[in-house]
């Protein structure tokens, strides 16, 4: 006798049943394990290009931001520069004024104005020729008073002074719109 012989028929179908839908769900899980397996290696190799990519990105656009801070601090270093130089002409003509107003008041320099000879309306009383105790040869002149040689120094310092503010601009708004 065999043990075959002492289940029931019924038993035996339902067994195998059993043993079918055992064999069944250990196939399928072993198949989602397989897929399971597959799709995290996907997954994770693509979590991975994602990151290279979003590495790449992050250095390009680090690299970006050093180029433009860099040429920034260019412009910086240039403007400071044409600051300094423009700094320097201003104090430079303030100088070169104050030495020529202490010339004009010292009486040590003189301003004056050519006087044309040949118009005798505006003669006034000028002598055509110079004097004997003159040294100055060449065309008549007249001398100004020394208070209006003042004003007129006064008057050729401010545009002096707005002539080296204008080339300061100027080479502001060239060096900040030059293309870099």
């Amino acid at each position: 006798m065999s043990l075959t012989d002492w289940i029931p028929a019924q038993y035996r179908v339902l067994a195998a049943g059993l043993l079918i839908m055992v064999l069944t769900s250990a196939s399928a899980a072993a198949a989602w394990q397989i897929q399971n397996w597959r799709y995290g290696q996907q997954l994770e190799h693509q979590a991975r290009l994602h990151s290279d990519t979003l590495n790449e990105i992050t250095l390009a656009s680090a690299a970006l931001q050093r180029k433009e801070q860099d040429k920034r601090l260019q412009v910086e270093q240039q403007l400071q520069a044409q600051d300094k130089t423009h700094h320097q002409e201003l104090t430079d003509a303030k100088k070169r004024q104050g030495l020529l107003r202490e010339r004009l008041a010292t009486a040590d320099l003189r301003l004056s104005v050519l006087i044309d000879a040949t118009d005798t309306a505006s003669l006034c009383g000028v002598p055509a020729t110079t004097g004997t105790g003159s040294v100055v040869h060449g065309a008549t002149r007249a001398h100004l008073d020394p208070a209006h040689a003042q004003r007129i120094i006064g008057i050729t310092d401010d545009g002096d002074q707005g002539l080296i503010a204008l080339a300061a601009c100027q080479a502001y708004a060239k060096t900040v719109s030059a293309p870099k």
